[in-house]
C-alpha cells in the first residue's frame, strides 16, 4: 500500500505537535487552570488570525482547477467563518467584548508574521501551496482537541470545556480531514522537489503554531513598546 503524503508529514511534525501538549497554555487549557486573561489574549489574536486564514480558503477556491476542490475550500471557509469564529464570539461575549471589538483587535507580532507567511507562500504558488499553508492549523487543532478530550474533566470544564468540545468534535474533525484529503490528492503526482517545498511550508507553519501558543501564554504584542502618538 502506497504511503500517503500526510503519513510522511506526520513523522516530521509529530515532535513539534507533541510539544504543544506540554506547553503551559495548552496544558492549562486542558486541565482547567489557565488564566482567563491569557485565554482572552489568545481568543482576540486568534480571531484576527482566522480572518486572514479565511482569505486563504477563498484564495484556494479561486485557484482550484475543478468544482470539487472549489466546493471543499468553500466549505472550509464557511466552517471557519461560522463554526470556529462563533466559538470565539461566544467566548468574547462572556468577557463583554463585542464582535466589532474583536474584529478591531490589533494583530500581535506573531499573528502578523504567521498570517503574512501563509498568505505569501499561497500567493507564490498554485493550489498546492494554499493547501499546505492551511493544513497545520486545522489538523493540529483537531489533534490537540482530541488529545485534551481524553484528559480528565476537560470536556466538562465550565469555561474551557466548550473549546475542547468544538476542536475534538465530528464537525471540526471533518474540516481537518478535508484539508488532509486535499493535500494527499494534490501530492499524488508531484515530484520529490515539489513535495519538499510543501513539507517545508507545513513544518514552518507548525513552528508558527507553537509560537502562537507562546504568544498567548505571555500575552505578547510587539517586542518594542512604542507610544501610540509616535506611530
Amino acid at each position: 500500500m502506497q504511503q500517503l503524503f500526510t503519513d510522511h508529514l506526520w513523522k516530521k511534525v509529530e515532535p513539534i505537535w507533541k510539544s504543544y501538549l506540554e506547553h503551559p497554555f495548552v496544558k492549562g487549557l486542558g486541565e482547567g487552570w489557565l488564566d482567563k486573561e491569557k485565554f482572552k489574549h489568545w481568543m482576540k489574536q486568534d480571531y484576527v488570525y482566522l480572518i486572514e486564514y479565511s482569505r486563504l480558503f477563498a484564495l484556494g477556491s479561486a485557484k482550484a482547477h475543478d468544482l470539487s476542490t472549489m466546493t471543499t475550500f468553500a466549505n472550509l471557509l464557511h466552517g471557519t467563518l461560522h463554526m470556529e469564529m462563533d466559538l470565539h464570539r461566544n467566548y468574547a461575549n462572556k468577557f463583554g467584548i463585542t464582535a466589532d471589538e474583536l474584529e478591531e483587535t490589533e494583530a500581535a507580532a506573531t499573528t502578523t508574521a504567521y498570517t503574512s507567511y501563509m498568505l505569501n507562500v499561497a500567493q507564490q504558488g498554485g493550489i498546492e501551496n494554499t493547501v499546505a499553508a492551511v493544513l497545520a492549523c486545522a489538523w493540529s487543532y483537531n489533534y490537540i482537541g482530541k488529545a485534551l478530550a481524553a484528559w480528565p474533566n476537560a470536556l466538562e470544564h465550565e469555561f474551557y470545556g466548550n473549546w475542547v468540545q468544538m476542536y475534538s468534535s465530528e464537525d471540526f474533525t471533518a474540516l481537518a480531514n478535508d484539508c488532509i484529503d486535499l493535500i494527499n490528492t494534490i501530492a499524488e503526482d508531484k515530484p520529490e522537489h515539489e513535495l519538499a517545498i510543501l513539507e517545508d511550508i507545513v513544518v514552518k507553519t507548525s513552528y508558527f503554531e507553537y509560537m502562537f501558543w507562546d504568544m498567548a501564554e505571555h500575552q505578547a504584542m510587539w517586542p518594542v513598546p512604542v507610544a501610540a502618538q509616535n506611530l
